[in-house]
């Protein structure tokens, strides 16, 4: 079966673990909760009956390149076109510009449902909806006014422009180069590499945003600007830029991922975007905003995944079940099935969960909240983007295992997903570089005050389950506060070493660190959920799944919370081999 949106999960955790309903109250926007139920049930169909069914099309097909011009697959115009005309690719963007204004918490989720349905298709958005915060957030009025409305409404696409041939994560060591033409435009010159929707059929013009150098820039990060560069001009002619070739990758096959050549006849015409030599904190709108997506793009195809598994372990038969009557029992009925379809789903429930907790202090940040909500949204933001793409990975490999050999080879599609999930922890920032910054630029917020109130939200949610005391949560009240307990004492640990300039003492522990972070937090998160599900049954209610969330969250904190501890130590002691010289020789 294609890929069928989870709305009443989503909007359940929409409202009862980010708190859609006081979000909405405060936002502005002219819709209550069952407006945004309705809202989301559109884009579920959207992506179930006409972006799912190109997924294994455009996998199959690719993006055939020739003469400079990329070509998608079939139905891919058709399917953007259908996504355009229903405003979706807007509707985030201000009202000024053409966009709907709804709240990040309802982006998300559509974002979730997107990339669940064809993470290729996914991408081009994406990359569009980084574009228009960044030059909507920093660009000049005139900019604005020639290029944010056909950006928010789809007839127009963006790409953002960071990675060269010597310079991958490093941006300090950026050669593209920008010269001024005295008329308030640059010429562009260099070369850029993986640069998603770099070339496309979909649109009339792609807007490239592209870090480069001015002339006596200062060195590093502090010398970088930021230009959009479009591929046709205003006056309508083409740009002096081009695709030079195609990536060849393991996964995302339908997504052209391009190098691009600016300045083959003299340089590429562009406009600077904020001020000169500040394009790098410009350009970290853009990325901000991409990884909290890349993160909705993880949980996307977890879900998908784990959609897959379920359906194949209920129709695959093989062996009999104990206690089963049949000779020949469906392998769901299997207890090891039954484990890794389990763990498949907790783990997507919990990373959905924190990123769209992360939404919420996003929507918050423009609240009374202010500054705590926005040292908040960047605490988990990282959280977010690795967390829920690591698990990607290994709910996508979990996929192909319930599968079986059906599952290594390609007609089944769980082959598929887990090749196009290997990216995720890769791009926007490899996931290292994300526990990197977790631990050395967001613990330390407001003095460790942000980690400090996160983790006592976590608290709050495990005196809950302490409270309720219904048996279906089994032991999910102590494995959470034991989670917590690790957590707390890791991060004290980090703080000490960062605050007395040890970061040697801190950095081993980052990744360990990233992980353990979300895991208490995704335990938090299906913990809020189901004492939400509990609440509902003891008022009367008998949809069966609440009883199914209760389930999930004791199944978490039970199975897979216990992590917690042996993290705690990787963090606390694991370190010692950054200084000691007999690691280097190690294997």
């Amino acid at each position: 079966m294609s890929y069928r949106a989870p709305v009443e999960e989503m909007a359940f955790t929409l409202r009862h673990v980010a708190g859609l309903d006081a979000v909405l109250a405060r936002s502005g926007a002219e819709i209550d909760p069952e407006d945004a139920v309705a809202i989301l049930e559109e884009a579920g169909r959207l992506a179930g009956t006409v972006i799912a069914p190109l997924n294994r099309i455009g996998d199959r097909h690719g993006t055939p390149f020739a003469d400079g011009t990329v070509t998608t697959a079939p139905g891919w115009r058709e399917a953007y076109r259908a996504f355009v005309e229903g405003g979706w690719n807007g509707i985030l963007a201000a009202p000024d510009h053409g966009g709907q204004g709804l709240p990040h918490l309802i982006a998300a989720a559509c974002t979730e449902m997107w990339n669940g349905a064809n993470l290729a298709f996914g991408l081009c958005p994406l990359l569009t909806a980084g574009g228009i915060e960044a030059l909507a957030a920093h660009g000049s009025d005139d900019l604005k006014g020639r290029y944010l409305e056909k950006l928010v409404s789809g007839e127009w696409t963006a790409t953002m422009n960071l990675t060269e041939p010597q310079a991958g994560s490093d941006l300090s060591a950026l050669r593209t180069r920008a010269e001024p033409n005295g008329d308030g435009s640059y010429r562009i010159t260099g070369a850029k590499i993986y640069i998603t929707y770099g070339e496309h059929d979909l649109a009339d013009n792609i807007c490239h945003l592209v870090l480069a150098r001015l002339k006596d820039a200062p060195a590093g990060t502090r010398g970088i600007s930021l230009f959009l560069v479009p591929k046709v001009l205003p006056d309508g002619s083409v740009n002096d830029l081009r695709c030079s070739g195609l990536e060849h990758k393991l996964g995302i096959h339908a997504s052209p991922t391009c190098s691009m050549a600016f300045g083959d006849h003299g340089g590429a015409t562009g406009w600077l975007i904020g001020e000169e030599n500040r394009g790098l904190a410009c350009m970290f709108t853009m990325m901000n905003s991409a990884r909290l997506n890349v993160g909705l793009q993880g949980v996307g195809v977890a879900e998908a995944a784990t959609q897959k598994a379920l359906d194949y372990a209920r129709e695959r038969r093989q062996g009999r079940a104990p206690g089963a009557p049949e000779p020949v029992s469906a392998i769901v009925a299997h207890a090891d099935i039954q484990r890794m379809l389990l763990t498949m789903k907790a783990y997507t429930a919990a990373a959905r969960g924190i990123c769209y907790l992360t939404a919420q202090a996003l929507d918050a940040a423009h609240g009374p909240e202010g500054k705590a909500a926005h040292d908040r949204a960047s605490l988990l933001t990282p959280v977010a983007k690795a967390f829920s793409t690591d698990i990607a990975n290994e709910v996508t490999s979990l996929g192909v295992q319930v599968h079986g050999g059906m599952g290594f080879v390609e007609e089944t599609g769980a082959a598929q997903l887990m090749r196009d999930a290997r990216i995720l922890g890769i791009y926007e920032g490899t996931n290292g570089i994300q526990a990197i910054d977790l631990v050395t630029r967001k613990l330390p917020l407001d003095g460790g005050a942000t980690v400090g109130a996160q983790i006592a939200a976590m608290r709050r949610v495990a005196e809950g389950l302490l409270k309720d005391g219904a048996p279906g949560f089994g032991h999910a009240a102590a494995r959470l506060r034991e989670g917590i307990g690790s957590l707390d004492r890791a991060t004290s640990f980090l703080l000490k070493a960062l605050g007395s300039n040890r970061p040697q003492e801190a950095l081993p522990g980052a990744t360990p660190y990233l992980r353990l972070f979300g895991l208490v937090q995704g335990a938090a998160c299906l913990a809020a959920a189901g004492l939400a599900s509990s609440a509902a049954v003891k008022a009367g209610e008998t949809d069966p799944a609440h009883a199914a969330r209760i389930a999930l969250a004791r199944f978490f904190a039970e199975n897979l919370l216990p992590a917690a501890g042996g993290l705690e130590q990787a963090i606390l002691t694991g370190g010692d081999f950054a200084d000691d010289p007999a690691f280097a020789l190690a294997g």
